[in-house]
């Protein structure tokens, strides 16, 4: 049975993400623990497909092996981003040292948010992590103290990271995790190595939707953007702005599609343009003349993906497409992953040949991002 309210323990003796939150660790760990499930579940929806997108697994990307000589052993997300030079950053969360992901009542060992973890060959048949920001020790790309906030502490975490004309962007949640008092949005010029601050935005604003955002770069000038609440367990609408490449750093040039006077349009005041769901991470892309949308479902649990010709697509009347399925620790195969959750784009991607990273956490030695091929996406 999938627990998509993060309530339960994700496995006997286990902790989910929220009951971790709520007993404090010492510190807030980790992007997610969505439980996992013993059998297939199946989406429900009017526009979902009878039977899942077809994946598998490619490779683990973060671990003890890959990213332990970076001093990463434990680190999620790895959003993929291709830099200026050729290479390949993974932008990871929540990231530690040490033999196991810190347990209630434990220290945290070298916690640090974000880092970038760098795999020199950004073939998606080679992606492989051979360095990171920092060396040897994978820095935190910003200054994050994790400050105290009654049982809990703060963090940041990464939404997104993208490329506009040689210039590389971060967008990040701050705060206590679920609890977004602020996102904030950096840029780097040398290939994720030091990022300069540029803006941010209030937690609120617009009801807490504008916190988590995706960027997809069209050919047209602008960026589309997709934003929804940070919280897996809080409703949410999906929004979606554009704003001129330009004025990536400016709050202040993010104009709203919305719903006024009988017509959609832009300058409207903002308008859900996917009705309202739980969300859990989103990720939105230009690719192939197309657009790609894809994301964690809370409820059936599962990561989806959309096509759609154009940024104001009806997204209501568009099909979604069952990527990952929650599995059993152990009985792995296929699509059936325990406790997924990410399900970012691979730069390089194409319909034919698609590829993203995806998340899981189980345990204390389950925390990871790692690749997946998937195929039949239409």
């Amino acid at each position: 049975m999938t627990r998509p309210s993060g309530e339960q323990d994700a496995t006997a003796g286990g902790h989910s993400r929220r009951k971790l939150l709520k007993i404090g660790l010492g510190a807030a760990v980790g992007a997610g623990v969505i439980g996992s499930g013993t059998g297939i579940a199946r989406a429900g929806g009017p526009n979902d497909p009878s039977s899942p997108t077809i994946a598998y697994k490619v490779k683990n990307l973060s671990g003890p092996a890959e990213t332990g000589p970076f001093a990463s052993p434990w680190t999620d997300l790895g959003i993929p981003v291709l830099c200026p030079n050729g290479t390949m950053l993974f932008v990871g969360g929540d990231t530690f040292n040490g033999d196991h992901v810190p347990q209630p009542g434990e220290p945290a060992d070298d916690w640090r948010a974000p880092v970038g973890l760098r795999s020199g060959s950004a073939d998606l048949n080679n992606l492989r992590i051979d360095g990171s920001v920092g060396g040897g020790h994978a820095n935190s790309l910003v200054d994050e103290p994790h400050n105290p906030v009654g049982d809990k502490a703060t963090t940041a975490i990464p939404s997104d990271v993208f490329v506009v004309d040689g210039v590389m962007y971060m967008h990040l949640m701050r705060g206590v995790i679920y609890d977004t008092h602020h996102t904030d949005f950096w840029r780097s010029t040398d290939n994720g190595e030091t990022w300069e601050y540029l803006c941010q935005w209030p937690g609120d604003l617009h009801g807490g939707q504008f916190q988590q955002k995706t960027y997809a770069v069209a050919g047209d000038g602008y960026c589309y953007v997709l934003s929804t609440v940070f919280n897996r367990e809080v409703d949410s609408g999906m929004l979606l702005h554009r704003v001129r490449k330009e004025d990536l750093g400016n709050p202040d040039a993010y104009e709203p599609w919305g719903y006024a006077d009988g017509d959609w349009r832009w300058g409207a005041p903002p308008t859900t343009v996917f009705g309202v769901r739980k969300w859990g991470e989103i990720c939105f892309r230009a690719m192939d003349g197309k657009y790609v949308l894809t994301w964690l479902n809370m409820n059936p649990l599962s990561i989806r993906a959309m096509v759609f010709p154009l940024p104001t697509s009806d997204l209501t009347k568009t099909l979604e497409q069952t990527m990952i399925l929650p599995g059993a620790p152990g009985q792995e195969v296929g699509n059936l992953v325990a406790s997924p959750y990410g399900g970012f784009v691979v730069p390089g991607s194409t319909f034919g040949n698609f590829h993203i990273v995806v998340s899981q956490w189980y345990d204390s030695r389950n925390y990871r991002f790692m690749q997946y091929k998937v195929h039949m996406l239409s």
